[in-house]
C-alpha cells in the first residue's frame, strides 16, 4: 500500500466493491434528465467526501464579498459508456496548480452560471459553442479557501468531443469513465497537512490523478443521482 493512503473506503453493499453494471451513456442521460429537475441531495451528498476538518468560511465574513464562479460537468459517450471531462490546473496557477477541476472560472457581469461554464469550457479547452447540450445545474459549493461559490452545471455531448488544453490555464485534459468513480477501490483517504492542519481527504485515483477537494464534492453529488451510495460511514 502506497505510503500515506488508508485502506480503500467501505461501501454500503453485500456484493463488494464492484457493484454496479457499467454505467451506460443513455441511461445516464434518462436518470439525470428527470433527476436534476426534482429536488437535489445537496449539501448532505456533497459532504460524503468533503475533507475533515471542512474549512469554513471565516469569522465575520461577509457574504457579499463571495465571487461567483462556474463549472461545467460534461458527459459524452465512449463505446456507449458515460463518461466526463475535467481537467489539471496547470503549474502557473498558484495555490490551485496541479489539482483536477471542472472546465470553469469567474463569471462576467451579466452572465448566467449556465453561459459562463460554457464560455469557460470554450477558453480553458476549446469546447467548440454548440457542441454541448446543458441539462441543469448542481447545488453551489462554497470554497473559502479561495473565496469563491462555484456553480456546477451540468451538460451532454453527443460525441467525445475534440479538445485541447489552454497554455497556461490547463495542464492536461482527463476524460474519465463514470464507472471508474463508481468503483469503490478508486476512493481511498489520502492524510494531508494544509496551512498547517491535518486533514482525512476523500480522494479518487482515475485516469493517473487524484481527485479531492471541492471537485470530490461536486462528483459526490452527480454520482448519487446516478444511485452512488457513498462510502459507509
Amino acid at each position: 500500500m502506497a505510503q500515506g493512503f488508508s485502506p480503500a473506503i467501505s461501501f454500503r453493499s453485500p456484493e463488494g466493491l464492484r457493484h454496479f453494471l457499467p454505467m451506460l451513456f443513455e441511461e445516464a442521460i434518462q436518470k439525470l434528465e428527470r433527476r436534476l429537475s426534482a429536488e437535489l441531495p445537496g449539501a448532505p451528498a456533497q459532504d460524503r467526501l468533503a475533507p475533515i476538518p471542512r474549512r469554513n468560511w471565516p469569522p465575520g465574513f461577509n457574504p457579499a464579498r463571495v465571487r461567483h464562479a462556474a463549472g461545467l460537468l460534461l458527459l459524452f459517450p465512449e463505446h456507449d459508456q458515460a463518461h466526463i471531462v475535467l481537467t489539471v490546473r496547470a503549474d502557473s496557477l498558484g495555490r490551485h496548480s496541479g489539482q483536477v477541476s471542472l472546465p470553469g472560472g469567474v463569471v462576467d457581469p451579466g452572465e448566467t452560471y449556465e453561459q459562463a461554464a460554457l464560455r469557460e469550457a470554450h477558453e480553458e479547452v476549446g469546447l467548440s459553442v454548440g457542441a454541448a447540450r446543458v441539462l441543469g445545474a448542481l447545488t453551489p459549493i462554497d470554497i473559502p479557501v479561495s473565496g469563491f461559490r462555484l456553480h456546477p452545471i451540468v451538460a451532454v455531448a453527443s460525441a467525445r468531443p475534440s479538445l485541447t488544453p489552454s497554455d497556461g490555464e490547463v495542464a492536461r485534459i482527463l476524460y474519465v469513465p463514470i464507472e471508474d468513480l463508481l468503483d469503490a477501490s478508486r476512493l481511498r483517504a489520502v492524510e494531508r497537512v494544509r496551512d498547517g492542519l491535518a486533514l482525512s481527504v476523500p480522494a479518487f485515483h482515475v485516469a493517473g490523478a487524484e481527485i479531492w477537494g471541492a471537485t470530490a464534492m461536486v462528483l459526490a453529488e452527480f454520482l448519487t443521482l446516478l444511485d452512488w451510495v457513498g462510502p459507509a460511514t
